[in-house]
This record gives C-alpha cells, structure tokens and sequence, in this order.
C-alpha cells in the first residue's frame, strides 16, 4: 500500500477531526457498568462569565491525563462537566449593560431582571465550555450541569431545610462582611486582605464631669459617630480610676461610659478603644456583654446615615472620614496622628475595601460540620497532594467560623423561607405553603429576597450532579468521586466544605485524592490576571502551537507544589515534540508502505538494539504507571518524553537505519521479509508509545494510531494502556547500551570540537578498560562506526596513539580520534585543559563529600559506595586525560 503521509504535522486540521470523531462515536460517555470499576473527577465549575485562562488550562490538562490514562486502563471513566451561576459576577455583567441602556434592574423588576440574566447565560455562558473542547478535554458532555438547572436547585433547597430543621441554619442580626459596591454580604473567605499605609488617630473623648479626656487610638475616626462606649483592661492601673464614669461623644454629643473588657488590649495606642458596636466585630462582641446599644451609621453604599447629625449625612466614608477629622482639630480634639501599618480587606471579585456591617443574614453552624471533615483528612481517608496543604487545611477547620450564606442578590438560589404575611411568622420549606399559617391561620406568605451564596450550591457538587437527593443508579455508581483537581487557594470556599456536605448528607467522604495545581506567573513571577495583561489567550496559543503542544508543555514546566513561570514561546518545545514525534512516525510507516510483504512483530530477529529498545519501553511503561499513580503528572511527561525523543527518535531510528538500507541475506525475498519484521517491530514499539502518550497529547496520538492501521483500528483512547512485562527488562543491555552512548557522545564531542565537517568520516581507535568494556565495544562496533561517523575503528589493549588526535576518557577507556590535517593542536590542548580542569572540580567534590562525617553517618552504604566508585573512575579518567595533554606535539 502506498499512501502519502504529509511531511509536516497541522495541528487545526487533526484536532478538529478527532474531536468531532470522539464525540460523534460517544467515547467520552459514561454509564453505570457493573463489569467495570468507577473512575469519576467532577470538575470544578468555572463561572458562566468566565473565559478560558492558563490556570484553567493546567487543571483540565492534569484531570483529563487522569480520566484518559483511567479509561484505557478499563475502568468507567466518568468526568462531569458544568458551570457555576457565579451570583455576583453574573449579576454585575448584567446589570452593567442595563446601565449602558439607561436601565435599572429595581426600575425593571426582579422578574423581568432574571430573565434578562437568563437570556444572557444562554448566550455567553457556555464559551467557557466550548474553549475547554478546543483543548480535548474528555468530559461526559451529556451529564453537563449548571449549578442553577433543576435538579441541583432542588438539591440545594433539601439541604438548606435538613440543616435548618437540624439546627445548623440560623438567622441573626450579627456584623457581616460588607461589599459596598455590590450591596451584599460575603463571607469571611471571600475577603482578601492587603497591606496598606494608613494612619492612627489619637482623639480625646472628654470627661462628663469636666475634670479631663480619655485618648482613644482608631484608624477609622468616621465610625465615631456610631460610638456608644470606651473600653479599657480591668487590669490596666492608668485607667481603674476612669471605669464607670461618663464621656460625651465629640461632635454628636451622645453621653457613653467607661468600661472595662478583657478584650482590650492595653499595647495598642493608648491602652482606651472606641467601641462602634454596628461597624467592628469584636465591638459587637463587647457590646453584647455590656448591653449596649448597637448605632448603624453607614449605609449600604458606606455613607453616613440618618443615624449621624446631619452635617455628615450623605457623605462617602472617606470624605466624611477627612470632615470629622477636621472639624475635631478645630476643638482641639486631635492629639496626634501618626503612620500605621494597616491590614485591609477587600472582597475577592471587585477589590472594593469591605466594610464590617450589621445587618440580618442567614448563616450555618460550621463547628459541628467541620469536626468529622478534619477528621477525615487526618485519618488519610482523604490525601491531598503536595501534602502540605493539609496544614492548612487544619488550621482553617480548627479556627472555624459560622459561615454567612445569604447574600443581598437576585441572581441566585433564593432563599426557601417563608414569611407569613397576616403575623410574619416563617417557615422553611423547599416550596411554597399550601397550608394556612400555623400562627395566625392565613393563607398570604412572601418568600425571603435574599439568595444563597454561589458556594451554597457548589459544596454539593460532587453528589448533586448525580441526582441527589434522589437515590439514582449514577450515584449509587460513581460516588464517592476519586480525584479532585483544583486551585489552592479555593481549599477554604470549596474544598473543605464539599468535604462537610459529603460526610454529612453521604456520610461518606466525595473523593479520595485532592491534586492542588500549581499558580501560573508571567517571566516575571507575577501571578496572571486580566487586570495586568500578562496572561496570553489559550486559543492563540492553540492557534500557533497546537492544543497537544500547549497541554504538554503546561504539564511539563509544572512540578507538584511548585508555581509555574510561563510564556507562550514555551510551547515550542511542546510543538517540536509533536514535530519529531510525527517524523519518526512518517519515517517508519512510509518505510513500511514501500515493502512488498509485511510481517508481524517477530522477537526472534531482534538484535543488540531491539533488546535495548524494548527494555527502556518497559522500563517506561513501569516508571510511568508509578508516576501517574502517585500523582507525579508533571515526572509522567519527562518520563515518556525522554524515552520518545531521546532513546526511539535520537537512538532507536538511527540504529535501525542501516539494516533498513543494507542487504542483509543474499536472497531478495529474504531480506525484504527481514527489513519487514524489522519495521514491525519497530512501529509495535512506537505504537505502545503512542498508546503511552495519549493522555498528554491526544490528538497526534490518535492521528498516528490511525496511520498505524488505518483499516483495522478502533480509537486510540479505548486501547488498552501498556502493562510493563519485567521479562522484556534487561539491566545488562541497558548498561551495555548506555556506554554505547556515552562512546558515540564523547566522539561526536571531539568531532564537533575540533570543527571536523558532519560529511567527513574519522578514525578512531580504542584502548579498552577491560575484557568486558572490549567485547561492549567489538560486539556493537557497526552502531558505534555508524552513529559516530567512524570510518576505522581499532580496538586493543596495546594500540598507540596517533600523534595528532583528539582524546577522551570513558569509564576508563581511553578515545583517539585521528585528526591529522584536521586539527588545531592549540584548540586540543584548550579542550583538554577544560576537561582537566572540570574533572579536577569534580573529584574535589566528591572528596569532600566523601571527608564529612555527618554524611558517612548518615548517607546509606550503598550510597557511599556509589560515590567512591565515581571517584576511583574521575581520578582514573584524570590520569589519562593529563598523560593525552602532555603527549600532545
């Protein structure tokens, strides 16, 4: 058969195919198979406004490694998609093009608004999604869900009523995380934290009495106007005289007391804080064992209220901050104001500076949920990898908080409790009261305006997506998952919380492995994001690289737990992976097209080489099973991307090609049988890599299995994934081999040093360390002569020395190559010198190492062992090398 292979590989052309391919055949579908183990990842959903970024290129790369290697490994591999509804991103997207319009969303009505965000979620909320197939994620898309649709809407009101009528849901009247600009509540995960310069402001409060002022230290002098007392240490002596006795607030003229509170901390400022119950946490605590008044001064949008004198009403925090420090100095108020450090909290979607804020929330228990999921992960029922984090993780559900979970949105799951219009009394169910009001008998309710946090539906994803609550056949099936991929830094908002809603609503834990991915940075070591516009397009990077080559490339700059620093220029090395992997395959098949017979793979003819080949091929297959087993992602891809490059493109090819080109037996038919088998075996060693290679690089993988056997061929992904057989391992050929390499390196080495053109053939003669170095040598000298370019090769103990070489030193066997009218002496004794002087280095090291006694202690026998044999060959290498430098005329 003779067909022609394209000389270069096209990237858009195969993806395209092969994915339609995959689809329209239903290879990435799962189903309840009780023949076959489960294998099931749940992906993070990425939010419906959001676009494809690097980092989310480096998680679906690791997850679909994981599902493809499982799938051709036999178990039902099962990878739900979906998207996240996102409730204050998506409301903001929405509400900003009705600005655009004139519009408001209060003007249209909460109907007619979720309609709109509904229409826009059709629109644009799947582009994520269609980017993600551009990379050749292998998700079910059948099972695709939105943390919104039906079934897992449903799921998250049954949970909020089974906590609720647990009495782990609670609604009170507490100090919350304030977003003024998206006038909502977040949680205390949802802040991050920043430091920036401020100021302390030294103010005094004076005395009812006449008689003095007390100095109180704040950095947020505007919430003075929400005072209602001063507190001091119980023990702190300078003030034991003041407890008790009345101040009057500046500018308000609001009487307030003294008080003593452990919570003050007598080393900060004067030793006397403000308390502003309404606008500081740890007031409100304090106001709760005084019973104090609780005085909100700011509203949503943080400006002073109707509850402050009206000179201040309407202004912004921070004008009204700078007017209250005026007008104070100008009553000689303000003692002193000096520089501070301040830690600021922000929320994590607008990076507006959160104001703590008293309001009405819903929130949840979370000590008693928390304790069984730390549980879990301390009794390694859950690992997560690097392991490191599970210190964070401790530490978090140790230091618990309640979690607030309504959020003041109408984009969302809203709330399911209802409020009895007749007395107000509520009731919470997943639907509507069809019964009259216990309290009052009337038949009016209006349901809460508040919906849950986006994290309220996404803590049930790994079951909800299933059909829970019902008791469905896919989640009998495929939970518990296996594996969760994901970002570190959402172990708090996701992670630890899916970890509570599985044990407490499964009772059992959602998955057993947890792989935190690395964080992406520029080359500047700045973490991507769109506000600096360092973070490149993955679909350009597709675009000029190739999907295969941006997956594997990601894969391969990214070590467990390390960051990873990145530039679309990297992916050339993804690129000329797939460049070389498609020659060798073109090489070898379009070979085979030209015979007249073909043959299947026949050990019986293997030689020095075969033996070489198909050992390192297990030796691969094995080391790369342990990897991916391990979750060493990042050593699978150098694994097989050494064996594929280094040992079958740059050693395997070169060696066959001589016996793919010289006759071999006299007879025609024979040798055409011969170089036939010679090629199968060949492409039966290339297809296992092949099959190797397909979880990293999908597409080139399937392209070339189907060039393999075009006719007779199912997909590659369905294949069965290589099983190392220990009985094709060989140690000993593989050391033999390995000083094949290291002679043909060191010649090739002393050829290019001594600029000898590629064209020209050198002689080169051997003096052999020992018999066993010299049976290596004669055995396989055909390889040496044709890899290194070798006209004559002379190999025994007693040669000498041609007087104008090139020389080197290998594992005690010393190299001449001739270079007479080839050579510049003086540049042979500069690269002597050079090597002289590594080796030097070299042996200076080990000494060293070798003179410590904390290593001798330590170090393992065989490891000592190891390098003092290292030694003993430099010194000997060294010995020979001077003995070459001082020959040299």
């Amino acid at each position: 058969m003779n067909r022609e292979i394209p000389k270069a590989y096209s990237p858009s052309e195969v993806e395209e195919k092969w994915y339609k391919f995959w689809l329209d055949n239903k290879l990435f579908e799962s189903k309840p198979n009780k023949e076959k183990k489960p294998f099931t990842v749940v992906i993070p959903p990425p939010n419906i406004t959001g676009i494809l970024t690097m980092g989310h290129v480096l998680n679906n790369s690791i997850q679909d490694v994981l599902v493809r290697w499982k799938r051709m490994k036999g178990y039902e591999a099962c990878w739900v998609p979906g998207t996240d509804h996102a409730g204050i991103a998506t409301q903001n997207v929405v509400e900003k093009s009705l600005i655009k319009e004139g519009k408001d969303r209060h003007a249209l009505g909460r109907e007619k608004f979720l309609e709109l965000v509904w229409k826009w979620r059709e629109e644009y909320g799947g582009t994520i999604i269609r980017q993600l197939k551009k990379l050749g994620v292998s998700c079910d898309w059948t099972r695709e869900r939105f943390t919104m649709d039906e079934g897992l809407s449903h799921a998250v009101q049954e949970v909020f009523v089974r906590l609720y009528e647990k009495g782990l849901i609670y609604r009170g009247k507490y100090i919350v995380n304030w977003c003024p600009k998206d006038h909502t509540a977040i949680s205390d995960d949802e802040v991050e934290y920043q430091e920036r310069d401020g100021k302390l402001y030294y103010l005094r409060y004076p005395l009812e009495d006449g008689s003095g002022h007390i100095v109180v230290a704040t950095t947020r002098p505007e919430t003075m106007l929400g005072d209602v007392a001063v507190a001091v240490n119980p023990s702190d002596e300078r003030y034991k005289h003041m407890v008790g006795k009345n101040l009057v607030l500046p500018l308000v003229g609001r009487k307030m007391k003294i008080i003593a509170d452990e919570y003050v901390d007598k080393e900060f400022g004067t030793g006397a804080v403000k308390i502003t119950p309404a606008h500081d946490p740890n007031d409100f605590v304090v106001a709760g064992r005084h019973d104090l008044e609780k005085i909100i001064v700011l509203d949503v949008s943080a400006r002073i209220n109707e509850n402050a004198p009206e000179k201040y009403r309407g202004l912004d925090r921070y004008k009204a901050r700078k007017q209250v420090i005026e007008d104070l100095q100008a009553l000689g108020l303000v003692e002193k104001i000096s520089d501070y450090k301040l830690s600021v909290g922000e929320c994590y979607r607008c990076h507006t500076i959160i104001e703590p804020y008293l309001s009405d929330q819903w929130f949840v228990k979370m000590k008693p949920l928390a304790e069984p999921a730390l549980k879990a992960v301390r009794e390694g029922k859950i690992k997560f990898y690097p392991e490191r984090w599970v210190k964070t993780y401790e530490h978090w559900m140790e230091n618990i908080r309640d979690w607030c979970i309504s959020r003041q949105l109408w984009w969302g799951h809203r709330i399911p409790v209802w409020y009895c219009n007749g007395c107000g009394e509520l009731e919470v169910t997943t639907t509507q009261p069809s019964k009259p009001c216990k309290n009052c008998g009337g038949n009016s309710y209006r349901q809460d305006e508040d919906v849950l946090d986006t994290w309220f539906s996404s803590w049930l994803w790994p079951f909800s997506v299933f059909g829970w609550p019902e008791e469905t056949a896919d989640l009998k099936f495929f939970y518990p998952t296996d594996t969760l991929v994901t970002a570190p830094d959402i172990i708090f908002f996701w992670v630890a919380r899916m970890v509570m809603s599985g044990l407490e609503f499964r009772k059992e834990v959602p998955f057993e492995h947890v792989y935190f991915t690395s964080v992406i940075r520029d080359m500047q070591g700045r973490k991507m994001s769109k506000s600096l516009g360092n973070s490149p397009d993955p679909l350009d990077v597709i675009r000029d690289y190739g999907a295969d080559a941006l997956r594997f490339t990601i894969l391969y700059l990214a070590p467990l737990g390390q960051d990873v620093l990145f530039e679309s220029t990297k992916c050339e090395m993804g690129r000329n992976f797939a460049n070389k992997i498609w020659n060798a395959g073109r090489f070898l098949l379009m070979n085979r097209d030209k015979l007249g017979v073909t043959s299947a793979p026949d050990s019986s003819v293997f030689d020095f080489a075969d033996k070489w080949i198909v050992s390192r091929l297990h030796h691969t297959i094995r080391d790369l099973n342990v990897a991916l087993n391990n979750f060493r992602v990042n050593d699978a891809t150098k694994i097989i991307y050494d064996f594929i490059w280094h040992d079958y493109c740059d050693w395997y090819v070169e060696m066959i090609k001589d016996r793919l080109t010289q006759p071999i037996t006299a007879s025609g038919e024979d040798a055409e049988l011969t170089r036939a088998i010679i090629l199968a075996n060949a492409v039966s060693t290339f297809e296992t890599a092949i099959e190797l290679l397909h979880p990293f690089m999908p597409f080139i993988t399937e392209e070339m299995y189907s060039l393999i056997d075009p006719v007779h061929r199912g997909s590659v992904m369905v294949a069965d994934f290589p099983e190392p057989e220990i009985r094709f391992i060989n140690e000993k050929v593989e050391a033999e081999m390995e000083l094949v390499q290291e002679l043909v390196t060191s010649i090739r080495a002393m050829r290019k040093e001594a600029n000898v053109p590629v064209n020209v053939q050198v002689e080169v003669i051997m003096k052999p360390k020992d018999e066993e170095t010299l049976e290596v040598i004669s055995t396989n000298q055909s390889y040496i002569r044709r890899l290194a370019k070798v006209e004559s090769l002379s190999i025994g103990y007693n040669l000498h020395k041609p007087s104008t070489s090139a020389s080197a030193v290998v594992r005690g066997t010393e190299i001449f190559v001739s270079l007479e009218g080839l050579i510049n002496v003086d540049a042979e004794k500069n690269r002597l010198e050079k090597e002289i002087t590594r080796l030097k280095g070299s042996i200076a090291g080990i000494e060293s190492k070798l003179g410590n006694e904390q290593f001798i202690q330590r170090a393992p026998a065989q490891v000592i062992e190891k390098e003092k044999t290292k030694l003993d060959s430099m010194r000997l290498s060294l010995a020979k090398l001077e003995e070459n430098y001082v020959s040299i005329k």
